[in-house]
């Protein structure tokens, strides 16, 4: 490509700044290694005031190679490009630091310039390159369409702007085309688990909208995938095909006979159903049936046989449910009532009386000030928070811990949404209602007013309704459990979990890591165990009864360890191609993981519920480190091959355990251990 600095000899600053930026990276490639970060601070600053002007990012993916030689990403997570993660560059480009803002830049024009073959790089290929930058673009379009909101503005100042003339340089070399393509694919692969929170969703389906009926972008032959999803939100049925308007429709509404209404309630319900999206249009119709037939309500919800005897059963229920809860900014609400009803939760006696409860529940000044500070004033708190409890019952794991290092606590809210709807309900009403939760330690109450403070630092805003509210309290509860169990010998799950999660959670307890040496411990013993307790074929083909918390050792796509994990076993069984699965709920929003080595977390394909993860056995066990079980109910530890053990400590060594083996290697031998007898 041709050097911007000669394209654009008009712009007064540009080439005088390049002048210094190649001056400033040619003392960078001359200086020795331990002399480099003293030199790195004037490129990155001189980068960042190039970037700032019109084709200074053309100009830099020009330099990108003398740039990577000189040593500008040396000893940086951005030295390694074949394991970069495009869900983290929005992450980067946020950044208030702008040495992180510039150095992403940089390393994106670095890959431009290896995708369009201008830039051979020893590490990562044109194709790979190529791949990474049209999901970064995909995952960071509103970079393309929106300008700077407030929080960028306020965290970032001008500084907002490099990365948005970096993504127009981008789009423009790259092609609209490729990125919209992968924008539809990556919310497909989204909305196939089923997510509570779908407003990113809906935010790139409208830009894909905006796209669309814009002359000035050609989108090609791409984005023939997106018709679905935008008419989904915008035109799902009809009568309202062209997007009229909400008065519009209404006023359509009261003059349709009830085969126009039948087709308007099957419409909505097939769109909803098909993508786990609700069009705004969708609460107007539902508000407009209750006056009509019942047999109208269950087709717009688009409900079984079940959800519809639910409904009949519970009818007076059902209605006061959508006269406070579904509103046109609250949506989602119509596929939280639809799947609860599916799941038949209101048959179970506490239930019933426990949503009327919270739809009169008053809520306390603090829970309305969270929830308006989140969500907007558009529709009342309590309405929103109504909202959050029906789509939690509904989509139990569908629930996700936001950019928070909750993943306790969401995981408890899913299970209890999943396992024990009652309980979830009396948690959310005794924090919105009295900004208070009291839970019991070994006979101890512990108040989440009195405790210190939790896990996150700071009050978490990235959640659900009901997340939201309820969070901030069991965070702060399961902190202080951790600090009662803190003189205690071995890992602190072991008390900790079954008090918090529920009487379910085995009081068994296994764990392969020392905990005072970070070194594995017993592997052999312990997947015997697991295997024993899990395993149908080893455990009598007994199903999994309730969902047990366990911990996993997290992987990158290298296969290097990240950090440790909780989740949720919810069942072992074959999949519909006879591989043995551990299908399980990951709380970390996006459960379609790379954890390397071969190791491709699945979230669909492989017989997933909505909501579900999956791994074949021996490839789950690898990643790993804590599980509970029933101690009395003991499995077949003397049948395990060593063969099999061995197929899973291959892929633990390869990983997280590489640098974790004791000196003295000790292993355990094959018997029941602590626990076990």
């Amino acid at each position: 490509m041709q050097d911007a600095s000669q394209t654009l000899a008009g712009d007064d600053k540009l080439p005088g700044l390049l002048a210094k930026f190649d001056e400033a990276t040619a003392l960078l490639g001359e200086s020795r290694d331990f002399a480099k970060p003293g030199k790195l601070p004037r490129v990155l600053d001189t980068a960042r005031r190039v970037l700032l002007q019109p084709g200074g990012a053309s100009a830099l993916e020009f330099r990108a190679k003398a740039l990577e030689e000189a040593g500008v990403f040396q000893g940086s997570d951005w030295e390694t490009p074949q394991y970069l993660l495009p869900s983290l560059t929005t992450h980067a480009l946020k950044s208030p630091n702008a040495n992180t803002v510039v150095i992403e830049a940089l390393s994106e024009l670095r890959l431009l310039a290896v995708a369009k073959g201008d830039y051979v790089h020893p590490l990562i290929s044109t194709e790979q390159a190529h791949h990474y930058l049209t999901q970064a673009m995909a995952l960071n379009l509103w970079l393309l369409f929106g300008a700077p909101s407030e929080a960028e503005r306020e965290t970032q100042g001008r500084l907002a702007q490099i990365p948005r003339h970096l993504f127009h340089h981008l789009a423009e070399r790259i092609g609209y085309e490729h990125i919209i393509d992968k924008l539809i694919e990556e919310i497909w692969r989204i909305l196939q688990q089923r997510p509570i929170q779908v407003d990113a969703v809906k935010q790139m389906i409208t830009q894909i909208a905006i796209c669309q009926a814009n002359p000035e972008i050609d989108l090609g032959v791409s984005g023939q995938g997106a018709d679905r999803l935008v008419s989904s939100l915008f035109g799902p049925t009809q009568a309202c095909r062209e997007d009229p308007g909400l008065e519009v429709y209404r006023e359509r509404l009261s003059s349709m006979d009830n085969a126009a209404l039948q087709s308007e309630a099957t419409g909505f319900a097939r769109a909803m159903h098909d993508t786990g999206l609700v069009s705004a249009y969708h609460p107007v119709l539902l508000r407009h049936l209750l006056d009509h037939s019942d047999h109208l309500l269950t087709e717009a919800l688009g409900l079984s046989s079940t959800g519809r005897d639910c409904l009949l059963c519970y009818r007076e229920l059902v209605h006061a449910l959508i006269r406070s809860a579904v509103h046109p900014p609250t949506p989602q609400a119509v596929y939280g009532l639809a799947l609860m009803l599916e799941r038949g939760i209101l048959y179970q006696p506490p239930v019933a009386p426990a949503m009327w409860r919270q739809l009169g529940l008053p809520l306390s000044e603090w829970s309305q000030a969270r929830l308006n500070l989140a969500f907007g004033e558009t529709i009342s708190p309590r309405a929103r928070l109504l909202e959050g409890v029906l789509c939690m019952l509904g989509q139990p794991l569908g629930v996700g811990q936001g950019n928070n290092p909750t993943c306790q606590s969401a995981r408890a809210l899913s299970m209890w949404a999943y396992n024990d709807p009652d309980y979830l309900l009396q948690m959310v009403a005794w924090a919105a209602r009295d900004d208070e939760i009291i839970m019991h330690f070994e006979g101890q109450a512990i108040s989440s007013m009195e405790s210190l403070g939790g896990v996150a630092h700071s009050l978490p805003m990235d959640l659900d309704p009901v997340s939201l509210i309820v969070v901030p309290h069991l965070d702060r509860i399961y902190a202080e459990m951790g600090r009662r169990c803190v003189d205690r010998e071995g890992d602190p799950h072991r008390w900790v979990n079954p008090e918090f999660h529920g009487w379910w959670s085995g009081r068994g307890f296994r764990i392969n890591v020392d905990v005072a040496t970070g070194m594995l411990h017993e592997v052999d013993t312990f997947l015997r165990h697991f295997y024993a307790s899990y395993h149908p074929y080893y455990n009598g083909n007994q199903p999994l009864i309730h969902p047990q918390p366990a911990g996993i050792a997290v992987t990158d796509s290298a296969a290097r360890f990240i950090g440790w994990h909780a989740i949720t076993v919810l069942r072992v069984s074959l999949d519909p191609t006879d591989v043995m699965r551990v299908y399980f709920y990951n709380p970390n929003n996006d459960s379609g993981q790379d954890w390397g080595d071969g190791i491709k977390v699945s979230t669909a394909g492989h017989g997933e519920r909505f909501g579900e993860a999956s791994l074949p056995f021996e490839q789950f066990a690898s990643r790993l480190y804590i599980f509970h079980y029933d101690p009395l109910e003991r499995g077949e530890l003397a049948q395990i091959t060593q063969e099999e053990i061995d197929r899973v400590t291959v892929y633990l060594y390869r990983s997280w355990g590489a640098d974790r083996v004791p000196a003295s290697d000790l292993q355990a031998d094959a018997g029941a251990g602590p626990g076990h007898g």
